[in-house]
């Protein structure tokens, strides 16, 4: 009896120690995980995200609640069923227009994040994108690190793409800016959110830019299927002939599992810029 309380006595005080020694590295681990947070968010940085093993929702280099103080998203509302189908677009190669039929089809408010030379070069898609019922969104005027530019620069990239979409078009930039390569920081953030935009970064993106080495198509399907999470802001490149080819077969297999698709405007609070026009921005260096 000696022996088993002894034992006993023994396993309890080895718990005793492990909790101790388990509570400090926790919190270290917390502790750094908030820091590296701060950190790339106090700087330049490039947006990135983490994948947890068992799925769920993709963690980004800076929380949703850290960017929301700045009117900017990663994802949407994750306790509900609802996908945001993005864009960026730089350059029209048959496939962008061939997207625009899928996404008017399944009635998707998709959101387009455009450049100077896409608009001047494809006025008559703009339109068509518009009246699809999908957004016209700012990715910039010539698609440079925005990072380290300084304020004017900002502001004349952002601004310059809305005079020259009007006036070629007679569409409106809506008020959501994507940081090109997604590069960004915390100055233009704030920069952003004063002149009335969002920030969309994105939950998930995967490699279908390079027209020369794209994903074959059965591969990509899956790989998106198996991504997808409640509140995914989805980033993809038009110019994919294999996005252009599996888009229906996605969007098709979204609905029936009870997807719906939300519109960007969904995201935060509309500001008075939603109601903006070109007469009211500022000198462009676009």
């Amino acid at each position: 009896m000696f022996i088993v309380l002894k034992k006993k006595i023994i396993i309890a005080v080895a718990a005793c120690i492990l909790t101790i020694i388990a509570i400090p590295v926790a919190i270290h681990y917390t502790n750094n995980a908030a820091e590296a947070v701060q950190a790339s968010t106090s700087a330049n940085t490039n947006w990135g995200l983490s994948f947890p093993k068992d799925g769920g929702t993709p963690i980004g280099n800076a929380s949703s609640e850290f960017l929301q103080q700045y009117n900017s998203f990663y994802v949407g509302d994750t306790s509900k069923k609802e996908v945001y189908i993005t864009f960026d677009a730089g350059y029209e190669n048959g496939n962008v227009s061939r997207i625009v039929d899928i996404l008017e089809q399944h009635h998707v408010p998709g959101a387009f994040f455009v450049l100077k030379y896409f608009i001047t070069a494809n006025p008559d898609l703009i339109r068509k994108m518009d009246a699809a019922g999908c957004l016209i969104c700012n990715h910039t005027c010539s698609h440079k690190d925005m990072s380290c530019a300084n304020r004017e620069t900002f502001q004349a990239e952002l601004r310059g793409l809305e005079e020259i979409c009007f006036q070629t078009t007679g569409v409106q930039i809506s008020p959501f800016y994507r940081p090109p390569e997604g590069k960004y920081s915390i100055e233009n953030l704030k920069w952003a959110q004063e002149m009335g935009y969002r920030t969309i970064f994105w939950s998930f993106a995967y490699a279908d830019w390079d027209n020369h080495d794209q994903p074959k198509p059965e591969r990509a399907l899956k790989n998106l299927l198996s991504h997808v999470h409640n509140g995914e802001i989805l980033l993809l490149h038009p110019t994919s002939e294999t996005n252009a080819e599996i888009l229906d077969s996605f969007l098709s297999e979204l609905e029936a599992q009870g997807y719906r698709f939300g519109s960007l405007q969904e995201l935060g609070q509309k500001t008075k810029a939603d109601k903006r026009t070109p007469a009211q921005t500022t000198e462009t260096g676009c």
